[in-house]
């Protein structure tokens, strides 16, 4: 019988705080790119080898791309730190999700409705709260880096401006659409990467061999796209932030 359950279930307790399945796959994930970091630039050499050159090649990498849309040194040294930690959080606890275990392994639990699998793990991004936590951590993110290059009263009259009627209606129409890049950036990464897990539960199910290889193949792919998008709208709001001119 195949269980779907919307939300993420509750595993353990840390004293009085609630751990989930996908809290704790959001934490192993921040374990290995934690550790991983370290490991890889403890010993660090003028000629990088092993770890170091692969790490190395990622930074370089994600620093061009950052580049190619500000075309600015400075803003990419800016926005590096948060753009590369958003798009390397999100795929890695993408792809977790995707390893052979995580939704099927987990604890039998009886309740009133009779007795279930509860899963010990499921992927991060398939939980709305990590979505929107990481939406939050971007719009602030785009609103402080806004204020801290126009300042407060240059960057507020794209939201509060009494210079005319229209130019009023269109500070309520830019409030909304920041608001709503809290839900488009939630809830795109939520359905995609939920419907997903769904679509690979099923599949697994009905045909559990070799069937369910190509949408593991194809999950690998979307679960790098949605990162990059994630990252990547994030980074384009954030240029689009501190480059508000007046007469906007």
């Amino acid at each position: 019988m195949i269980n779907i359950s919307f939300l993420p279930e509750h595993i353990f307790n840390l004293n009085s705080f609630p751990v989930t399945n996908s809290l704790l796959v959001s934490w192993i994930a921040m374990a290995i790119l934690i550790i991983f970091a370290y490991l890889s630039t403890r010993k660090m050499e003028l000629v990088p080898k092993g770890a170091q050159n692969f790490i190395e090649i990622i930074i370089e990498s994600l620093y061009n791309l950052i580049t190619s849309v500000t075309s600015n040194d400075k803003e990419s040294r800016r926005f590096f730190p948060l753009i590369a930690t958003i798009f390397l959080f999100v795929l890695l606890s993408n792809w977790l999700g995707l390893i052979p275990g995580v939704g099927s392994v987990g604890i039998k639990e009886i309740g009133t409705d009779g007795a279930k699998i509860v899963p010990l793990f499921r992927a991060g991004s398939a939980d709305l709260n990590f979505t929107m936590a990481l939406a939050i951590i971007s719009f602030f993110s785009i609103q402080y880096f806004g204020i801290i290059s126009l300042g407060v009263f240059k960057y507020g009259k794209k939201f509060i401006n009494f210079k005319t009627p229209i130019l009023f209606f269109v500070g309520i129409l830019e409030t909304i659409g920041e608001v709503a890049k809290i839900i488009s950036f939630s809830f795109r990464l939520f359905g995609n990467i939920f419907a997903g897990e769904v679509l690979l539960l099923v599949i697994s199910f009905l045909a559990p061999f070799i069937v369910p290889l190509p949408f593991y193949f194809l999950e690998v792919i979307v679960g790098l796209i949605q990162a990059f998008i994630f990252s990547m709208l994030t980074l384009v709001f954030l240029k689009m932030a501190i480059v508000l001119h007046e007469e906007h």
